[in-house]
């Protein structure tokens, strides 16, 4: 089974979740691509009544397209159910998010609800987060200071690694929020936890891509079949 294959069956498990009435946050990324086709082929199928905020401008006129109906979080504070990919994802649920540069409205979306379910391929699986380069969303302002300000936050919690300002079409690439992405290479990262408590109390930092206690399960898709992580129920 191909990649992309695997995807779509951890996807097809998270649209099984899915109840009549439910508020719903839609991640971003090629998984979260296929969650999104599915549930409106879903909705139709069932006449599924649903209302969804998404996570993305690129998110937003997919399901826009797929006539899904959507809503803020203005207007739809509480989510009962958040599906979103991943980066990494360790046995404790810990995540790196952000490689499509939405990790912000992400994390924002994902804890204005009452779980958040992770649907990735086998190869997020990860023993410890770090091999992917850790996603850091700055304001434009005062750019060099806050790479220094983060590089000490690394060295407080004991990691180190080399930063780079994110890239796209040869230029800076920009978030949905206007904002700039440096990936921190880090390799290992032992104490998520640890790091991300450092990296919250950098000022010109917006967010980092660790997710820490944000996921409550998980559909991981392997050549052997769907493995589950913690409660998806």
């Amino acid at each position: 089974m191909s990649l992309d294959a695997l995807k779509r069956e951890a996807a097809a498990r998270a649209v099984a979740l899915v109840r009549d009435g439910m508020k719903l946050g839609l991640g971003t990324g090629s998984t979260a691509k296929h969650f999104v086709d599915l549930l409106a082929a879903r909705m139709k199928a069932e006449n599924l009544s649903i209302v969804a905020v998404p996570t993305s401008e690129a998110t937003r006129a997919q399901a826009a397209s797929l006539g899904i109906p959507l809503s803020t979080l203005d207007e739809t504070p509480e989510l009962d159910l958040t599906v979103d990919g991943a980066d990494e994802i360790d046995a404790a649920l810990s995540l790196i998010k952000g490689g499509g540069g939405a990790h912000l409205r992400e994390k924002i979306v994902a804890l204005a609800s009452k779980r958040m379910v992770v649907i990735a391929d086998e190869t997020k699986a990860v023993a410890t987060l770090g091999r992917f380069p850790l996603p850091l969303e700055v304001i434009p302002f005062g750019l060099a200071a806050t790479q220094r300000n983060l590089t000490k936050a690394f060295a407080q919690a004991g990691v180190i690694g080399e930063m780079k300002l994110r890239i796209k079409d040869g230029a800076p690439f920009r978030t949905d929020s206007g904002n700039l992405i440096l990936d921190a290479h880090l390799g290992v990262i032992p104490d998520p936890a640890r790091l991300a408590a450092h990296l919250d109390a950098v000022t010109g930092l917006v967010e980092h891509g660790l997710f820490i206690g944000v996921a409550s399960g998980a559909f991981l898709a392997t050549a052997t079949g769907i493995k589950t992580l913690g409660n998806v129920a």
